[in-house]
């Protein structure tokens, strides 16, 4: 990747990480990362208060979010649509963040957690990922990724 690329895909993860764990801390608790971090530990991290697991779990939501900017670049280098119609294709691109998410990451997690969902926290989870994670890094890749690079 050059240097654009990188700068794209990590200004669009580390934005929509910031955003999307500052809201998920609000709503539900400054332990958020203890429970990512159980997505690979289990169900033992709640068990502990260690600084090392809160810290894992923030590295890999971080990461994750990276992975998901480096996705929607390399689509975006073969589908231009993605750059050109950054708004509605970041819309788009946080509802499909939050379902692979919510319907193949968790389920398969140590945690093995899924549904029935809340109404409420379902609608709540889709406008959240769709204006604070598929956004940024939508505009991220428009903005910081220059159009003919491959």
């Amino acid at each position: 990747m050059n240097r654009n690329a990188w700068r794209a895909v990590l200004a669009g993860g580390l934005t929509a990480g910031l955003l999307d764990i500052l809201m998920a801390m609000y709503t539900w608790s400054w332990r958020v990362p203890r429970a990512i971090a159980g997505g690979i530990l289990g169900p033992r991290v709640f068990r502990s208060e260690s600084l090392a697991i809160w810290s894992l779990g923030l590295f890999l939501h971080f990461l994750i979010l990276c992975v998901a900017a480096a996705i929607y670049y390399a689509a975006s280098r073969r589908m231009a649509f993605l750059r050109e119609y950054a708004l509605v294709c970041g819309l788009f691109y946080g509802i499909a963040i939050w379902l692979v998410m919510n319907l193949v990451v968790v389920p398969l997690s140590a945690l093995h957690n899924y549904g029935p969902f809340q109404y409420a926290a379902l609608v709540q989870g889709l406008i959240v990922h769709m204006l604070l994670v598929g956004l940024p890094i939508s505009f991220a890749v428009k903005k910081l990724a220059s159009p003919t690079a491959n």
